[in-house]
Protein backbone atom coordinates (compact mmCIF):
# COMPACT_ATOMS: atom_id res chain seq x y z
CA UNK A 1 0.00 0.00 0.00
CA UNK A 2 1.92 2.98 -0.76
CA UNK A 3 2.87 5.70 2.02
CA UNK A 4 0.18 8.91 2.18
CA UNK A 5 1.74 12.04 2.88
CA UNK A 6 0.30 12.68 6.14
CA UNK A 7 1.44 16.59 5.78
CA UNK A 8 -1.12 19.27 6.30
CA UNK A 9 -1.64 21.10 2.72
CA UNK A 10 -2.65 24.71 3.34
CA UNK A 11 -5.74 25.72 2.19
CA UNK A 12 -5.42 27.98 -0.99
CA UNK A 13 -6.82 31.29 0.47
CA UNK A 14 -4.50 30.58 3.05
CA UNK A 15 -1.50 30.56 0.60
CA UNK A 16 -2.91 33.79 -1.20
CA UNK A 17 -3.33 35.87 2.10
CA UNK A 18 0.30 34.38 2.81
CA UNK A 19 1.37 35.78 -0.35
CA UNK A 20 -0.42 38.68 0.21
CA UNK A 21 1.43 39.46 3.84
CA UNK A 22 4.49 38.46 1.84
CA UNK A 23 4.00 41.34 -0.65
CA UNK A 24 2.94 43.96 1.48
CA UNK A 25 6.05 43.30 3.85
CA UNK A 26 8.84 44.01 0.91
CA UNK A 27 6.79 47.06 -0.48
CA UNK A 28 6.98 48.09 3.17
CA UNK A 29 10.39 47.65 3.73
CA UNK A 30 11.03 48.92 0.37
CA UNK A 31 9.64 52.00 1.77
CA UNK A 32 11.76 52.59 4.49
CA UNK A 33 14.69 52.17 2.36
CA UNK A 34 13.33 54.69 -0.17
CA UNK A 35 12.76 57.57 3.03
CA UNK A 36 16.07 57.08 4.16
CA UNK A 37 17.69 56.82 0.58
CA UNK A 38 15.72 60.29 -0.08
CA UNK A 39 16.82 62.10 2.87
CA UNK A 40 12.81 62.35 3.74
CA UNK A 41 13.96 59.82 6.99
CA UNK A 42 16.73 59.94 8.85
CA UNK A 43 18.05 56.61 9.62
CA UNK A 44 18.63 57.18 13.11
CA UNK A 45 15.07 57.36 13.65
CA UNK A 46 14.18 53.91 11.40
CA UNK A 47 17.11 52.56 14.01
CA UNK A 48 14.29 54.03 17.08
CA UNK A 49 11.49 51.91 15.82
CA UNK A 50 13.65 48.58 14.62
CA UNK A 51 15.21 48.31 18.18
CA UNK A 52 11.40 49.08 20.04
CA UNK A 53 9.53 47.06 17.44
CA UNK A 54 11.51 43.81 15.97
CA UNK A 55 8.76 43.08 13.76
CA UNK A 56 8.13 46.16 12.57
CA UNK A 57 9.06 46.79 8.67
CA UNK A 58 11.77 48.62 9.97
CA UNK A 59 12.95 45.47 12.43
CA UNK A 60 12.95 43.44 9.73
CA UNK A 61 15.46 44.91 7.46
CA UNK A 62 18.93 43.65 7.03
CA UNK A 63 21.80 45.20 8.50
CA UNK A 64 23.09 45.16 5.10
CA UNK A 65 19.98 46.59 3.31
CA UNK A 66 20.03 49.65 5.92
CA UNK A 67 23.26 51.03 5.74
CA UNK A 68 23.39 50.52 1.83
CA UNK A 69 20.26 53.20 1.53
CA UNK A 70 22.20 55.74 3.39
CA UNK A 71 23.55 57.85 0.70
CA UNK A 72 27.24 57.42 0.41
CA UNK A 73 27.83 53.39 1.51
CA UNK A 74 27.46 51.58 -0.87
CA UNK A 75 28.12 47.21 -0.90
CA UNK A 76 31.87 47.17 -0.29
CA UNK A 77 32.13 50.03 2.71
CA UNK A 78 28.44 48.29 4.15
CA UNK A 79 30.95 45.23 4.26
CA UNK A 80 33.67 46.89 6.06
CA UNK A 81 31.44 48.38 8.36
CA UNK A 82 29.92 45.53 9.86
CA UNK A 83 32.94 44.13 10.31
CA UNK A 84 34.72 46.45 12.47
CA UNK A 85 31.14 46.75 14.27
CA UNK A 86 31.36 43.01 15.10
CA UNK A 87 27.81 42.56 13.17
CA UNK A 88 26.99 39.35 10.77
CA UNK A 89 25.22 40.52 7.66
CA UNK A 90 22.85 38.26 7.99
CA UNK A 91 21.22 39.79 10.88
CA UNK A 92 18.23 42.04 10.94
CA UNK A 93 18.18 45.55 12.84
CA UNK A 94 15.38 44.03 15.41
CA UNK A 95 17.38 40.77 16.08
CA UNK A 96 20.56 43.01 16.98
CA UNK A 97 22.13 42.23 20.31
CA UNK A 98 22.30 45.56 22.93
CA UNK A 99 26.12 45.93 22.53
CA UNK A 100 25.65 45.48 18.38
CA UNK A 101 22.71 48.00 18.91
CA UNK A 102 24.45 50.58 20.72
CA UNK A 103 27.94 49.83 18.05
CA UNK A 104 25.28 50.60 15.39
CA UNK A 105 23.86 53.27 16.68
CA UNK A 106 26.71 55.11 17.71
CA UNK A 107 28.22 54.60 14.21
CA UNK A 108 25.14 55.87 12.34
CA UNK A 109 24.73 59.18 14.65
CA UNK A 110 28.72 59.79 13.45
CA UNK A 111 27.67 59.35 10.08
CA UNK A 112 25.14 61.84 10.60
CA UNK A 113 26.50 64.27 11.96
CA UNK A 114 29.77 64.25 9.56
CA UNK A 115 26.82 64.52 6.68
CA UNK A 116 24.97 67.56 7.67
CA UNK A 117 22.66 65.87 10.66
CA UNK A 118 22.92 67.54 14.41
CA UNK A 119 24.78 64.78 15.53
CA UNK A 120 26.88 65.26 18.98
CA UNK A 121 25.88 68.62 18.80
CA UNK A 122 22.75 67.87 20.51
CA UNK A 123 23.46 65.75 23.57
CA UNK A 124 21.04 64.78 26.11
CA UNK A 125 22.03 64.19 29.87
CA UNK A 126 19.88 62.41 32.17
CA UNK A 127 19.84 59.95 35.21
CA UNK A 128 18.16 59.16 38.21
CA UNK A 129 17.48 61.74 40.88
CA UNK A 130 19.89 63.28 42.91
CA UNK A 131 23.22 61.51 40.72
CA UNK A 132 23.94 65.43 40.23
CA UNK A 133 23.03 66.06 36.95
CA UNK A 134 22.03 69.86 37.88
CA UNK A 135 25.40 70.25 39.30
CA UNK A 136 27.43 68.78 36.72
CA UNK A 137 25.33 71.02 34.15
CA UNK A 138 25.67 74.08 36.34
CA UNK A 139 30.03 73.33 36.54
CA UNK A 140 29.38 73.05 32.29
CA UNK A 141 27.95 76.53 32.23
CA UNK A 142 30.40 77.71 34.31
CA UNK A 143 33.87 76.04 32.80
CA UNK A 144 32.54 75.11 29.00
CA UNK A 145 30.99 78.64 27.98
CA UNK A 146 31.57 77.02 24.57
CA UNK A 147 28.18 75.09 25.30
CA UNK A 148 24.98 76.38 25.23
CA UNK A 149 22.62 74.91 28.40
CA UNK A 150 19.15 74.54 27.57
CA UNK A 151 17.38 76.09 30.25
CA UNK A 152 13.78 73.97 31.08
CA UNK A 153 10.64 75.24 32.21
CA UNK A 154 8.87 73.40 35.39
CA UNK A 155 6.54 73.99 37.73
CA UNK A 156 7.72 73.22 41.00
CA UNK A 157 9.10 76.14 43.21
CA UNK A 158 12.59 77.38 42.98
CA UNK A 159 15.31 75.45 45.63
CA UNK A 160 17.91 77.49 47.76
CA UNK A 161 20.45 79.40 45.44
CA UNK A 162 18.19 78.55 41.81
CA UNK A 163 17.89 81.27 39.55
CA UNK A 164 14.93 82.39 37.07
CA UNK A 165 16.15 81.56 33.87
CA UNK A 166 19.39 80.60 34.30
CA UNK A 167 18.46 77.20 36.49
CA UNK A 168 15.28 77.28 35.59
CA UNK A 169 12.10 79.29 34.27
CA UNK A 170 9.30 79.06 36.83
CA UNK A 171 5.95 78.80 35.64
CA UNK A 172 2.29 78.55 36.84
CA UNK A 173 0.09 75.54 35.41
CA UNK A 174 -1.53 77.96 33.56
CA UNK A 175 1.63 79.16 31.56
CA UNK A 176 2.67 75.70 31.33
CA UNK A 177 -0.58 74.36 29.59
CA UNK A 178 -0.15 77.97 27.79
CA UNK A 179 3.23 76.60 26.28
CA UNK A 180 2.02 72.82 25.74
CA UNK A 181 -0.99 74.07 23.64
CA UNK A 182 0.93 76.18 21.34
CA UNK A 183 3.86 73.35 20.61
CA UNK A 184 6.66 75.44 22.16
CA UNK A 185 8.17 72.44 24.25
CA UNK A 186 10.34 70.05 22.73
CA UNK A 187 9.36 67.46 25.15
CA UNK A 188 7.65 67.24 28.72
CA UNK A 189 6.38 65.56 31.41
CA UNK A 190 4.94 65.00 35.04
CA UNK A 191 8.20 64.34 37.24
CA UNK A 192 7.72 61.89 40.31
CA UNK A 193 4.10 62.44 39.95
CA UNK A 194 4.11 65.80 41.16
CA UNK A 195 5.74 68.85 38.80
CA UNK A 196 5.89 69.46 35.62
CA UNK A 197 9.14 69.87 33.30
CA UNK A 198 9.36 71.04 29.95
CA UNK A 199 11.92 71.93 27.06
CA UNK A 200 11.46 75.02 25.21
CA UNK A 201 11.93 74.35 21.40
CA UNK A 202 12.50 77.67 20.26
CA UNK A 203 16.31 78.16 21.65
CA UNK A 204 17.21 74.83 21.44
CA UNK A 205 16.21 74.62 17.69
CA UNK A 206 18.17 78.11 17.03
CA UNK A 207 21.46 77.59 18.74
CA UNK A 208 21.55 74.12 16.85
CA UNK A 209 21.00 76.63 13.65
CA UNK A 210 24.02 78.40 14.63
CA UNK A 211 25.85 75.66 14.74
CA UNK A 212 26.46 75.48 18.45
CA UNK A 213 26.35 72.62 20.49
CA UNK A 214 23.64 72.25 23.15
CA UNK A 215 23.24 70.28 26.53
CA UNK A 216 19.75 69.44 27.69
CA UNK A 217 19.85 68.20 31.40
CA UNK A 218 16.77 67.05 31.41
CA UNK A 219 14.76 63.51 33.46
CA UNK A 220 14.74 60.27 31.56
CA UNK A 221 11.06 60.73 30.41
CA UNK A 222 12.31 63.39 28.63
CA UNK A 223 15.33 62.28 26.81
CA UNK A 224 13.27 59.21 25.49
CA UNK A 225 10.78 62.05 24.14
CA UNK A 226 13.54 64.06 22.61
CA UNK A 227 15.40 60.99 20.85
CA UNK A 228 11.37 60.17 18.98
CA UNK A 229 11.35 63.86 18.42
CA UNK A 230 15.50 64.48 17.18
CA UNK A 231 16.48 60.83 16.66
CA UNK A 232 19.69 61.99 15.68
CA UNK A 233 20.48 63.43 19.98
CA UNK A 234 22.80 61.79 21.37
CA UNK A 235 21.71 60.21 25.07
CA UNK A 236 24.08 60.22 27.95
CA UNK A 237 22.91 58.39 31.36
CA UNK A 238 24.89 59.50 34.44
CA UNK A 239 25.25 57.04 37.04
CA UNK A 240 25.76 57.07 40.70
CA UNK A 241 29.33 55.82 41.96
CA UNK A 242 26.72 53.48 44.22
CA UNK A 243 23.16 53.54 45.60
CA UNK A 244 24.52 53.89 48.93
CA UNK A 245 25.82 57.02 47.63
CA UNK A 246 22.82 58.21 45.32
CA UNK A 247 20.65 57.70 48.88
CA UNK A 248 23.15 59.56 50.78
CA UNK A 249 22.83 62.71 48.11
CA UNK A 250 19.27 62.48 48.50
CA UNK A 251 18.91 62.88 52.03
CA UNK A 252 21.89 65.01 52.52
CA UNK A 253 21.00 67.76 50.28
CA UNK A 254 18.07 68.24 52.21
CA UNK A 255 15.06 69.84 49.92
CA UNK A 256 12.65 67.17 50.56
CA UNK A 257 10.28 65.95 53.44
CA UNK A 258 10.86 62.24 54.25
CA UNK A 259 7.76 60.76 52.27
CA UNK A 260 9.21 62.75 49.34
CA UNK A 261 12.48 61.06 49.35
CA UNK A 262 11.46 57.66 49.48
CA UNK A 263 8.90 58.32 46.62
CA UNK A 264 12.08 59.54 44.51
CA UNK A 265 14.41 56.76 45.71
CA UNK A 266 11.49 53.77 44.88
CA UNK A 267 11.41 56.19 41.17
CA UNK A 268 15.26 56.07 40.91
CA UNK A 269 15.05 52.02 41.13
CA UNK A 270 13.12 52.50 38.09
CA UNK A 271 14.93 55.11 36.39
CA UNK A 272 18.12 53.55 36.56
CA UNK A 273 17.35 50.20 35.00
CA UNK A 274 16.90 52.38 31.97
CA UNK A 275 20.82 52.85 31.58
CA UNK A 276 20.55 50.60 28.30
CA UNK A 277 18.57 53.11 26.28
CA UNK A 278 21.45 55.46 25.98
CA UNK A 279 24.39 55.40 24.13
CA UNK A 280 26.96 56.51 26.96
CA UNK A 281 27.46 56.20 30.57
CA UNK A 282 29.27 58.94 32.81
CA UNK A 283 29.39 57.48 36.58
CA UNK A 284 29.50 60.98 38.52
CA UNK A 285 32.65 60.07 40.85
CA UNK A 286 33.24 63.44 40.78
CA UNK A 287 31.84 66.26 39.13
CA UNK A 288 34.90 68.01 37.12
CA UNK A 289 35.82 64.91 35.45
CA UNK A 290 31.85 64.17 34.81
CA UNK A 291 31.47 67.20 33.48
CA UNK A 292 34.45 66.75 31.11
CA UNK A 293 33.30 63.54 29.97
CA UNK A 294 30.10 65.11 28.70
CA UNK A 295 31.97 68.18 27.10
CA UNK A 296 33.94 65.90 25.40
CA UNK A 297 31.11 64.06 23.59
CA UNK A 298 30.07 67.27 22.33
CA UNK A 299 33.25 67.15 20.55
CA UNK A 300 34.17 65.97 16.75
CA UNK A 301 35.50 62.54 17.40
CA UNK A 302 38.89 63.05 16.15
CA UNK A 303 38.85 65.46 19.23
CA UNK A 304 37.97 63.50 22.03
CA UNK A 305 40.17 61.62 24.70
Amino acid sequence: MPEQNTRATPPEVDRVAASRAAVAARRARASVKAEIAAGSRSPLDVLRVAFAEAESAEGRLRVTEFLTSIPAIGVTKCARILEELEISTAKRLGGLGRLQRRRLREFVASWVASHGGTGDRLVVLAGPTAVGKGTVASYIRRHHPDVKLSVSATTRAPRPGEVEGESYFFVDDAEFDRMVEAGELLEWATVHNAYRYGTPRGPVEQAIAAGDSVLLEIDIQGARSVRRAMPEATLVFLLPPTWDELVRRLVGRGTESPAEQQRRLETAKVELAAVDEFDHQVVNHDVPEAAQKVVDLMRPRSGRR
